[in-house]
């Protein structure tokens, strides 16, 4: 079944002018045609329609997910009371004693905040642990090389500083955390945000995200 996700306004990315009102048609894992809603919804009369508050943009691309998942511990609900909702680093981390205790309900818990965050595309370098590649990838996300991947567009990741769950902290522009623009026979990762424009957008980050989409499928959906 082809899916037209709309939203106010769309942020194809690749140095394309924004699109109010503007929808992608997503057709299994492809990315079929995107421009003004109205002319999608004319085009495919019969197409299941999936309307998002705010922006709707590519899918996001998470530099540091390898680092959050080995250096960080993302506590269960159940733990807020005594470990809060934050990843845990540092000193609290080794606090929770040999990381084979928790490693696997970790990892879980933090890719779904990723999702959550809009990513839909990780990097990962050749020496990456393979369970954590093969965890990002059963999760949904594009795992991109860190040599003879794509392309993605925008700075590299934070090496030796802290990482960032939040994949549009410190980005001067949206497009600079997409994993890719928005291509017609590409495969279909969005995001949608529930903010009025880029500039806000960028001032209230991922957690803004209402609904990410990787690979044609709904992976997270905030309401």
């Amino acid at each position: 079944m082809l899916t037209i996700h709309a939203a106010a306004l769309l942020l194809p990315g690749g140095g394309r002018a924004s699109v109010p009102d503007g929808a992608v048609a997503v057709r299994d894992a492809t990315t079929v045609a995107f421009g003004p809603y109205g002319e999608l919804a004319a085009a495919h009369p019969d197409a299941r329609v999936r309307r998002w508050p705010g922006v709707l943009t590519p899918g996001l691309v998470q530099r540091d997910a390898v680092r959050l998942l080995e250096e960080s511990y993302f506590p269960d609900p159940r733990e807020a009371d005594t470990l809060g909702t934050s990843p845990l680093t540092g000193e609290a981390l080794d606090a929770l004693g040999p990381d084979d205790t928790w490693r696997a309900g970790s990892v879980r818990r933090g890719l779904h905040r990723m999702l959550r965050h809009g990513t839909t595309a990780a990097t990962a370098a050749p020496t990456a642990p393979p369970a954590l590649v093969t965890a990002m990838r059963r999760s949904g996300l594009l795992v991109i090389g860190g040599s003879g991947g794509m392309g993605v567009v925008g700075s590299p990741a934070h090496p030796g500083g802290t990482p960032r769950l939040d994949p549009l902290a410190g980005a001067e522009a949206v497009a600079g955390a997409m994993a890719a623009p928005l291509a017609v026979g590409g495969r279909a990762d969005l995001a949608a945000f529930d903010v009025p424009d880029e500039d806000a957008l960028l001032a209230a980050g991922g957690a803004s995200c209402v609904a990410t989409v990787a690979a044609g499928r709904l992976v997270y959906r905030g309401r």
